[in-house]
């Protein structure tokens, strides 16, 4: 019934949208390193479905995880949160 709520949804950035269809969303997270404390910078990339092809690089986008697409393709774009300036 609830299946879409337990979807798993990530905030990144675009870095490209040279393919039809596709956006590569890269998520930035700060971890804290295990033995000196120093907070790191860990990126994800995730290639998304865009239907539209509406997406720009730097855009700040919400994507949500869907059922394979293709190979690698397995978030679709949910909303545009804010355009690049």
């Amino acid at each position: 019934m609830g299946d879409r709520k337990l979807r798993k949804e990530r905030i990144g950035v675009v870095t490209s949208n040279k393919m039809k269809n596709s956006i590569v969303v890269s998520e930035v997270r700060r971890v804290k390193h295990p033995k000196y404390g120093k907070f790191v910078l860990k990126t994800k990339k995730y290639v998304a479905h865009d239907q539209k092809n509406d997406c720009k690089i730097g855009d700040k986008v919400r994507i949500m995880e869907v059922k394979p697409i293709s190979k690698t393709k397995s978030w679709r774009l949910m909303q545009i949160i804010e355009r690049a300036k």
